[in-house]
């Protein structure tokens, strides 16, 4: 059964209006086609104009609509069920948080790694609702150097309200641990392309989220902190999560007209959540043809490359 945000109402009543119709038309035997083309054009038009017109905190909410698909919805479908997970960072246990492991796109390997969040209540305790400890930091870095070790790319997908903030992560030295992965995605010598297709919220992100190519899905968010985070922070209150929505320009337009993300990869126009194959196929098709560009640059001109597009980011006199 589907689920609907608020501001999806009026699509959930003429999806209910159709399936009445059909119903009848069953019921009855009255051809009811040029009734339900009618409402089908009501929907079509209603769905664009509310998915035009989404604000900044709607994106939010869109970005994690439990129907969403998540990183291993889209690894397993770019690989078509080849993907091999591999586990533990070597050091203290296999953080369920963060995966990753090689699969073939179209016959190439490639290493894939990313958040996975859990599709129900269990599965989400599970994997710790994609918040990493510092082991998956240090597993998603191990993973990397093992792609690089064998030359191949590495795609990171991006997911996540943040780096897991308890007490044991932080004895563990997560802050260190992302560190590490920034300093250290920087000089990777194979290409690497970072994906955000929900959430992608400060350094839990950032772990995974330095590459030659950086990208957002249109209905997705980046930022250093959620807009309820911010909220609770200048206003002592969530109630103030709009308006910190919209100041933090944290949508994928804002990003990408401040030179954060390289590019945006539009989402069907109901959504990732309702048109999940037609989504896989847009981030296959964007992956295949980015390594193909990135590959012929020599790795020493790509890295410099890289290092120049993330010290040119911010503002400063």
């Amino acid at each position: 059964m589907s689920t609907y945000l608020d501001f999806e109402e009026p699509i959930k009543a003429l999806e209910e209006q159709i399936e009445q119709t059909k119903q009848i038309g069953l019921t009855t035997e009255i051809d009811m086609t040029d009734k339900i083309n009618v409402l089908q054009s009501k929907l079509e038009e209603k769905t664009k104009e509310i998915f035009s017109n989404l604000t900044p905190w709607q994106r939010v909410q869109l970005s994690r609509h439990p129907d969403r698909p998540y990183t291993l919805a889209y690894i397993n479908a770019i690989t078509n069920g080849t993907f091999q997970e591999l586990h533990g960072d070597r050091s203290v246990k296999d953080d369920k948080a963060m995966v990753g492991g090689f699969g073939l796109l179209d016959g190439k390997s490639v290493m894939f790694i990313g958040q996975q969040k859990g599709i129900n209540t269990k599965m989400r305790q599970y994997r710790n609702f994609g918040m990493a400890n510092p082991e998956g930091y240090r597993k998603a870095l191990r993973l990397m150097k093992l792609a690089e070790k064998f030359d191949k790319p590495i795609v990171t997908i991006i997911d996540t309200p943040g780096a897991f903030p308890g007490l044991e992560a932080e004895e563990r030295g997560q802050g260190e641990a992302i560190a590490r992965n920034i300093y250290e995605m920087m000089r990777l010598k194979v290409p690497v392309i970072c994906i955000i297709i929900g959430e992608g919220a400060s350094g839990g992100a950032l772990g995974i989220g330095v590459g030659d190519k950086v990208v957002m899905l249109e209905n997705t968010w980046y930022s250093v902190i959620s807009p309820e985070s911010c909220s609770s922070i200048l206003w002592r209150s969530w109630d103030y999560k709009e308006k910190a929505a919209e100041a933090l320009k944290l949508t994928s337009t804002d990003m990408k007209n401040l030179n954060l993300v390289d590019e945006v990869l539009n989402e069907p126009i109901n959504g990732a959540h309702r048109s999940q194959e037609e989504m896989f196929e847009t981030v296959k098709q964007y992956v295949k043809s980015t390594l193909v560009e990135l590959e012929k640059i020599n790795p020493t001109e790509r890295i410099n490359q890289r290092i120049d597009k993330f010290c040119a980011m911010g503002v400063w006199k």
